[in-house]
């Protein structure tokens, strides 16, 4: 009984150094945006809640009159969640948004936006892992619908 033991925490052991190596070598969910995967879920929503929801709001539900302009000229930050547009792109464009903000090739040349670049903030995983939040939190139809619209860009 105690061999049995030993050998499973042995196991346990081993199969956590090897996940912390896969980590340490990239070679985990940070290059993608898994809305299955509920640590990079959670993870997403603990930075999404420290860097988007003052604007994008707690609920994924944008700021009111979100399709109206600012007095500044800008538009106000949309929602994320189905309601929204954010289900319309393919992740490519949502992770270069938020890492770039809203400048070309991500929006037209000269756009104005409140939308920050968060390249310099957070890492790439960490923005996956916001795009995973946002995603869990859409209905099954939009996380269909731009799963259709990701494959299609990737095979241009």
């Amino acid at each position: 009984m105690r061999l049995r033991v030993r050998r499973a925490v042995a196991r346990g052991v081993a199969l956590s150094i090897v996940a912390a190596m896969l980590a340490a070598c990239g070679a985990d969910s940070g290059d993608h945006a898994d809305p299955g995967d509920a640590a990079q879920v959670a993870k997403g929503k603990t930075i999404y809640d420290a860097q988007c929801a003052a604007c994008h709001g707690r609920n994924l539900e944008g700021q009111p009159a979100w399709q109206s302009r600012l007095a500044s000229g800008r538009m106000r930050a949309p929602p994320h969640d189905d309601s929204g547009h954010t289900w319309h792109h393919p992740d490519a464009v949502l992770f270069g948004i938020t890492k770039h903000g809203v400048a070309p090739p991500y929006g037209p040349p000269g756009y104005q936006s409140d939308m920050p670049a968060f390249g310099s903030t957070l890492s790439d995983a960490d923005i996956w892992s916001v795009l995973a939040y946002i995603k869990s939190r859409w209905s099954p139809r939009a996380q269909d619908a731009q799963q259709r619209i990701d494959r299609k860009s990737r095979e241009r």
